[in-house]
C-alpha cells in the first residue's frame, strides 16, 4: 500500500519583531514543511504528542517523538524535511532568536 500524497503544513506566524519569530505550526495529517534551512537558532514548544518524521539533505529520516510541552533547542544551520505521516494532527510552537 502506498502512502497518501503530503499536504503542506501550516505556519501561522504569531510575532515577530528585532528580536524573534514565533510561528505555530499545525501539521494535519500526511502534511511537510518542505526541505528549508533555519537561518536562526530556535526553540520548539509541542502543544499535542506525536511522531514527526524528519529528512535530512542527505536522505536520511528519523522519528523524532514529541511530548506535551517538552520543548527542545537547535542551532541556526539545520536544514530538514519535517513530516506528519500518522493520522492525528501534530501542532507546536517555533520560537527563532533573532542575534
Amino acid at each position: 500500500m502506498t502512502a497518501p500524497a503530503r499536504k503542506p503544513a501550516i505556519a501561522t506566524k504569531q510575532v515577530e519583531n528585532d528580536e524573534v519569530i514565533v510561528t505555530q505550526w499545525r501539521f494535519p495529517p500526511h502534511s511537510e514543511t518542505g526541505h528549508h534551512t533555519h537561518a536562526y537558532d530556535y526553540v520548539v514548544v509541542p502543544t499535542v504528542p506525536g511522531v514527526l518524521t524528519i529528512e535530512d539533505v542527505s536522505g536520511a529520516v528519523t522519528e523524532s517523538p514529541l511530548t506535551l510541552g517538552g520543548s527542545y533547542a537547535r542551532k541556526a544551520g539545520v536544514s530538514h524535511n519535517v513530516a506528519n505521516d500518522s493520522e492525528a494532527e501534530i501542532v507546536f510552537v517555533e520560537i527563532e532568536l533573532k542575534r
